[in-house]
């Protein structure tokens, strides 16, 4: 797994995760540290330059 995004609140974690889902990319999501708030998302090696696509997507940008 490749470290893709550190999101930085749930509500930033949720849209990534969603992201990720509706681009058929699978993902696992780690807490990073004993109370932090930091959500890393990882992505398979291979998936990682379609995930990026998908992030920089402007359908996909916040307005």
């Amino acid at each position: 797994m490749a470290r893709f995004y550190d999101a930085m609140s749930d509500s930033d974690a949720r849209r990534i995760t969603d992201l990720l889902k509706e681009g058929g990319i699978e993902y696992s999501l780690q807490i990073l540290g004993e109370g932090a708030k930091v959500k890393e998302v990882m992505v398979a090696e291979e998936d990682l330059a379609a995930a990026e696509r998908l992030l920089d997507s402007p359908a996909h940008h916040n307005t």
